[in-house]
């Protein structure tokens, strides 16, 4: 008898379309952090559920200044990593145990 044969693989496809039950997108938002996106923009978009993966272009502390703080309020995450800044939202771990 096969592990497989209770498995109901349409309800797990179902699950996998799309967004989620929870709100949370299935999306990663590649940009750069320059000044010219305005922080308002950012914070809506980690609230809509994405994952940002953002090339840091000058000085990280000033140009995230305006979102790091709600994200993290909210319970997202921010990581500064080889020149890029990733902002999950919450519900989405940041995992650098293999860093």
């Amino acid at each position: 008898m096969s592990d497989f044969e209770g498995l109901d693989l349409q309800a797990v496809e179902d699950q996998m379309d799309g967004s989620g039950d929870d709100g949370n997108s299935d999306r990663v938002v590649l940009g750069v952090l320059d000044g010219t996106t305005p922080d308002a923009e950012w914070v809506e978009t980690v609230e809509d559920g994405a994952v940002l993966v953002l090339n840091v272009d000058g000085d990280l502390n000033r140009l995230a200044a305006g979102f790091a703080r709600p994200v993290k309020e909210a319970g997202g995450e921010l990581m500064h990593f080889r020149g890029f800044l990733v902002v999950t939202p919450p519900g989405v771990e940041i995992d650098a145990d293999r860093l």
